[in-house]
């Protein structure tokens, strides 16, 4: 039976242990990290850990917090793509695939299925929704409607509840950024006054709590210059201060605080000591030294950076929701059509778009030039195969890709490219498809971390602009945000899909006839 703690029994170390959320991660072991954290929790001097999900001995870390800690402990998580469990994978292209359907039902399913195997993996908390507004698109958001983002967010959370675990949002506030950066490399500036504010990005955070989903947010990094322009968002009291405003009673909890936004910024000590004196609960470094993060935050804390007011509030919260963990469902099932459905979502998120009188598949049997994009990593060795880098999220592999379009198209020419195609795979797409009925093209964006906004590579967009002088592309598939298609020029047949293995297959599936393409864009796009 696990016992709650008690605010007036708590000392200074268990206060400032609540508000801290360590990270335990398993691809930079740490023993020492490890040992000071367990020793922590044995203390009851830890309101919430980070045990990164995907990664071998996420498992036994989980088991190893669930011995220790007697009290319940916030357990959390970044499940935006779904979860990996005893090496299987329940995952779907990013938080862009539950948009690409447009469908509540699937998002629901995503949300249901995704929490019920966390919860039974340890887990009580994950770190999602995202619903950010971001007026361009974004990969990993679930679009650009608020409306629509917010009837697909609560349903996510929904099935988050159904299936034992507490929701966090984010990232707070969710407001535009001029400048599209990248919070892991530079902060984000917005514009937006209060009131915009209101009126857009806050609007998926106002609906959810007012329907009871809405467990925790996430703050992220941007400077909110009408509002408060001296500091990012997550160390803003002023604009923290809004959703309380609002009516927010639950958790704050920072986004990484290892990134530059935050970094290049302030100190470690300052940026510990800024976001809880701003209104946030708990911090998150995401460093692998919670030994020296600790002692980090309790130095702010004798500096004064941290006032005594705003740490109790913020203990009172933590504990709040160790209170919400105790009711968490234990027995959640998930239903063989809840199942089906999470399973469908890479495919039913699959896009077509082609010119009037264009069929979006083509013929099976003609000779096709496939040019096919593959991360700038990736090598050649003398006898044209690839050593290959799968990537980090395991979604694109070019040998499968070859074989699943000799296998739907055996007449067909592969051939790969790199994101900056070299002089010589430029002169071997032009000259080779010479021969053939058309080429399409395969690309990508990934949403990787401390590499910036999505796009395509000028010289990629020149040499799909060089043949289509003499209309010889006949189709694009993209996977990731389409709106880099934006800059391309006129192709007849665009499909479009999220980042993920089955994404892949079912694109070239709806190119083949095989599978009709049913989703639909989450954010605007203007084909030339």
């Amino acid at each position: 039976m696990l016992k709650e703690l008690v605010f007036e029994e708590l000392t200074l170390k268990q206060k400032l242990g609540m508000v801290f959320t360590p990270f335990l991660n398993s691809w930079v072991r740490n023993e020492d990290n490890e040992e000071f954290i367990f020793e922590m929790i044995k203390e009851r001097s830890l309101g919430a850990v980070w045990i990164q999900q995907g990664h071998s001995n996420a498992e036994g870390m989980l088991k190893k917090v669930k011995e220790l800690a007697d009290y319940p402990i916030i357990i959390c998580t970044d499940c935006e793509s779904g979860i990996t469990c005893n090496g299987e994978k329940f995952l779907v292209g990013r938080h862009g695939a539950v948009g690409n359907t447009g469908d509540v039902k699937s998002a629901y399913a995503f949300g249901k299925v995704t929490a019920t195997i966390a919860h039974k993996m340890g887990y009580n908390m994950i770190c999602a929704p995202i619903v950010d507004l971001h007026r361009k698109g974004w990969i990993r958001g679930l679009g650009t409607d608020k409306e629509m983002v917010t009837e697909l967010a609560s349903a996510i959370a929904q099935g988050y509840h159904d299936g034992g675990i507490l929701s966090m949002a984010k990232h707070y506030p969710g407001c535009s950024d001029a400048f599209d950066t990248d919070p892991h490399m530079t902060a984000g500036v917005s514009y937006d006054t209060k009131e915009e504010l209101m009126e857009t990005a806050l609007y998926p955070y106002k609906v959810m709590m007012e329907r009871g989903l809405l467990d925790g947010i996430m703050s992220g990094h941007r400077f909110c210059m009408n509002i408060d322009p001296n500091r990012v968002s997550s160390m803003s009291k002023p604009v923290m201060d809004i959703i309380r405003e609002m009516g927010f009673e639950g958790i704050a909890m920072t986004d990484a605080l290892c990134m530059m936004g935050v970094r290049a910024l302030y100190s470690d000590v300052e940026s510990k000591g800024y976001a809880i004196a701003a209104g946030n609960d708990t911090i998150l470094p995401f460093n692998a030294d919670s030994r020296k993060d600790f002692a980090e935050l309790c130095e702010a804390y004798d500096q004064g950076l941290i006032p005594d007011d705003m740490l109790d509030a913020a203990v009172k919260r933590i504990l709040a929701t160790h209170h919400k963990i105790l009711s968490l469902t234990d027995d959640a099932v998930i239903a063989d059509e809840e199942m089906k459905t999470f399973m469908s979502i890479d495919r039913n998120g699959i896009f077509a778009k082609t010119d009037e009188g264009v069929p979006t598949a083509i013929s099976r049997g003609g000779k096709h030039y496939f040019a096919v994009m593959v991360r700038a990593e990736m090598r050649f060795d003398a006898e044209g195969k690839i050593d290959v880098d799968t990537f980090s999220s395991g979604w694109y592999y070019p040998q499968k890709i070859e074989a699943k379009i000799k296998e739907l198209f055996p007449n067909s020419v592969v051939k790969f490219f790199h994101e900056f195609p070299t002089q010589g795979q430029n002169v071997a797409i032009l000259s080779e498809s010479l021969d053939c009925d058309e080429t399409i093209f395969m690309t990508f964006t990934e949403p990787l971390s401390f590499t910036g906004k999505e796009y395509l590579t000028r010289r990629l967009l020149t040499l799909i602009k060089s043949m289509q002088m003499t209309e010889r592309v006949s189709t694009v598939i993209h996977f990731g945000n389409p709106t880099v298609l934006e800059e391309m020029v006129h192709v007849p047949r665009i499909i479009a899909g999220g980042v993920s293995e089955n994404s892949v297959e079912a694109a070239l599936d709806v190119l083949a006839g095989e599978y009709l393409a049913k989703g639909v864009l989450s954010c605007e796009v203007n084909f030339q």
